[in-house]
């Protein structure tokens, strides 16, 4: 996996192939975006108040949402009446429990077109996502251009990438920043990488407090190699530049939010606390069921709609075998989002688009599966795997756009008779009746068959590299 060098029709072959899956990308996504998230409202769940918040800072430079609650501007976007998340706060401020990355990067495409420009505007974070996820396995693990072509442009223009590409939501901006910090870090870290790595990190703490735990273990990763390679100067600068930008968050939330969360302003959790946000009781053990969850749930598993995703087993425990140059890149963060996605997300399940816990970190995957789809047999799995996926959400979508479902609220329900023969073989964690607990068994010894066949087979000596 030594990256390839940089010859001029090599760079051409890159430019061309980033260029053609950042046009499919955007397309993907724009194709969801006029289809409805319920029937109430082209928008839903936490969707409104993103983009009224983006309104708000397009109009008045303002956090505060109450005077576009007031004056109702979301009809264009929300047909029925919106029950505010945010709590009224002193002086009749009303501020959404959110982060404001998101609603920043929104103002310029919500000041052009509306809710359909914030959706087109943030396609363009998921095209951007699909050129740099291929530029990175090319350029830092050494993947030729047609194989990662092949593999990027799979998920790039299948669910989740391609659904959250305009639902209005941080998952998309976060994998890019995610994206972002693995090419840097996975560089030579000059000054352009270090600071891209630091943006990376920076960016992805202000796109929403969950996904803290994946920007720590990013940030431990590259400064655990910068220490190891005698490069202490940067070690300092970077926890110097972090040092800041930690002040000024803390003192941003304090100032806008009352709080060190953006939780506090939530109505829901005036009285439970902001902690709250992971459950009022939960229950850990119970949750460890979604390791395998994530992946194979009937509805709310990333392989019930993208197949392909169960190519993520094979790819990790190859990469974590194998141990090639920037293997604790992918492996680490993946993890940090995975666990969390177990164990601190309040459900699984819930009304968003399947995978929306895991999105941020599903970059990680994708090169992985990049490295690991070497031989052609391999190859070809993904390729007809992922042939399914995208025809799951065209199915989904010319749904949608007949206004038969819509994207939130009964996607599930889908005619689309690969998905509902497929998701036969899938358990159902929202009910775990005696036979979803038999299939829950059964694929997590799929999963396990799987990483015993990998290490096994890099054991044999004519493996391929």
């Amino acid at each position: 996996m030594d990256p390839q060098g940089k010859a001029p029709g090599a760079s051409r072959r890159l430019a061309r192939a980033m260029v053609l899956v950042f046009i499919l990308a955007y397309a993907a996504a724009a194709l969801g975006a006029p289809i409805r998230s319920s029937y109430g409202a082209r928008i839903t769940a936490d969707e409104p108040e993103y983009l009224l918040t983006a309104l708000s800072l397009a109009a008045d430079r303002s956090l505060d949402i109450s005077d576009e609650l007031a004056e109702e501007r979301y009809r264009p976007f929300h047909e029925i009446r919106i029950k505010p998340q945010a709590r009224v706060l002193e002086g009749g401020r009303m501020v959404s429990p959110h982060d404001p990355l998101l609603p920043v990067l929104l103002v310029p495409g919500a000041i052009a077109g509306g809710w359909m420009g914030a959706k087109l505007n943030l396609a363009l974070f998921g095209a951007l996502l699909a050129a740099l996820l291929l530029w990175t396995a090319v350029r830092r693990f050494g993947v030729p251009v047609l194989r990662a072509a092949v593999v990027v442009g799979i998920f790039s223009v299948s669910a989740p990438f391609a659904v959250y590409g305009t639902q209005i939501y941080p998952e998309v901006p976060a994998a890019l920043a995610v994206t972002a910090a693995i090419a840097c870090i996975t560089g030579p870290m000059g000054r352009g990488g270090l600071a891209g790595f630091i943006a990376g990190v920076i960016g992805l703490v202000w796109l929403g407090t969950k996904f803290i735990p994946v920007a720590a273990v990013l940030s431990l990763v590259a400064l655990w190699r910068l220490h190891r390679t005698g490069r202490q100067r940067e070690v300092a600068v970077a926890l110097g530049v972090f040092a800041l930008a930690g002040a000024g968050y803390l003192a941003g939330h304090l100032r806008w939010y009352g709080s060190l969360t953006v939780y506090a302003t939530g109505a829901h959790f005036a009285e439970t606390g902001e902690f709250s946000v992971m459950g009022v009781t939960p229950d850990f053990a119970a949750r460890t069921t979604r390791l395998i969850g994530l992946l194979v749930d009937r509805s709310f598993g990333l392989a019930a709609w993208q197949p392909a995703w169960l190519l993520l087993i094979p790819a990790v425990a190859w990469v974590i075998r194998r141990r090639p140059a920037g293997w604790e890149v992918l492996v680490l963060p993946l993890a940090a989002g995975w666990l969390g996605a177990t164990y601190l997300a309040l459900t699984m399940h819930g009304w968003w688009w399947p995978g929306r816990q895991v999105v941020v970190v599903l970059p990680a995957a994708v090169l992985a599966i990049a490295a690991w789809s070497g031989s052609g047999r391999r190859l070809w799995i993904t390729a007809v795997l992922g042939a399914a996926g995208i025809f799951n959400l065209g199915w989904l979508f010319f749904q949608g756009w007949r206004r038969e479902l819509t994207m939130i609220v009964d996607f599930y329900r889908t005619t689309n008779p690969l998905y509902r023969g497929w998701s036969l073989l899938l358990p159902d964690y929202a009910r775990l009746t005696t036979g979803d607990w038999l299939l829950h068994a059964a694929w997590v010894a799929g999963a396990l068959v799987m990483v015993v066949a990998t290490v096994r087979g890099l054991r044999r000596p004519d493996a391929p590299s």
